[in-house]
């Protein structure tokens, strides 16, 4: 606190004299025993994961996005060619570990360097993707490289406060409600009231520990059936 900010008696946040600007996240796959992820490419995973989405018959997988569903395989390719396209969004594809099957996508978004601060969004998973390993080892290898690799600060995640399994998923990954939005924004016509959440660097060894704790392989039993579910291995900061 500065002689002036003393005199005047008013609170304020506390310093960070060894903080420096992060860099932004390169354009490089994650490697993981599950999953990888590779820079999202038009040319090289459109049609894989327009046949692989389309396995979504109903398209409610959609709902929440602000695209979608696709009605041909040359309108997705548009999506697919305008996301590659971003520079201040990066997309990854999700592949299995040994696959070449692209069956997902999820991107870096809102991405602030010089404050530290980044977001997990635009996150659409298969059917055939939904509820495995690899899911969670996916959003485990983006957050390790937030945190692990570039040093940022804070991690967000952020969805329409009706999307349930999206809430249930940030909760279950680790991260903190911080409260609602609302009358965010509209899409698709509607209103959306957007709730928020994150996870701080401070809070992140431990969310670590328990994400690298359920996704070791002595987790799973012959079958593959977890033996202690992620959300149990959780450390509650805000019961």
């Amino acid at each position: 606190m500065s002689e002036d900010e003393k005199k005047r008696e008013q609170a304020v946040g506390r310093a960070l004299p060894e903080w420096s600007p992060c860099e932004p996240p390169p354009q490089t796959p994650l490697e993981g025993r599950t999953c990888r992820l590779l820079p999202l490419r038009a040319a090289e995973h459109t049609q894989e994961l327009y046949e692989e989405f389309s396995k979504d018959a109903e398209g409610g997988n959609w709902t929440y996005l602000g695209y979608g569903p696709f009605a041909s395989q040359e309108e997705f390719a548009s999506w697919v060619q305008w996301a590659e396209s971003l520079t201040d969004t990066h997309f990854f594809t999700v592949k299995g570990a040994t696959s070449e099957r692209a069956l997902g996508v999820a991107s870096f978004l809102r991405v602030e360097p010089s404050i530290g601060v980044i977001e997990i969004g635009h996150i659409h998973f298969s059917p055939a993707l939904q509820g495995t390993t690899g899911a969670t080892e996916a959003l485990y290898l983006m957050m390790r490289r937030i945190f692990d690799e570039l040093g940022y600060r804070r991690c967000e995640w952020k969805c329409d406060s009706l999307n349930e399994a999206s809430i249930r998923a940030a909760k279950r990954l680790g991260f903190e409600y911080e409260g609602t939005f609302r009358q965010a924004t509209i899409y698709k016509g509607r209103n959306r009231d957007t709730a928020w959440f994150s996870i701080l660097d401070s809070e992140w060894p431990t969310v670590r520990q328990g994400l690298e704790t359920w996704l070791d392989p002595s987790n799973f039993g012959p079958d593959g059936a977890q033996r202690r579910d992620l959300a149990s291995l959780q450390t509650p900061r805000n019961p």
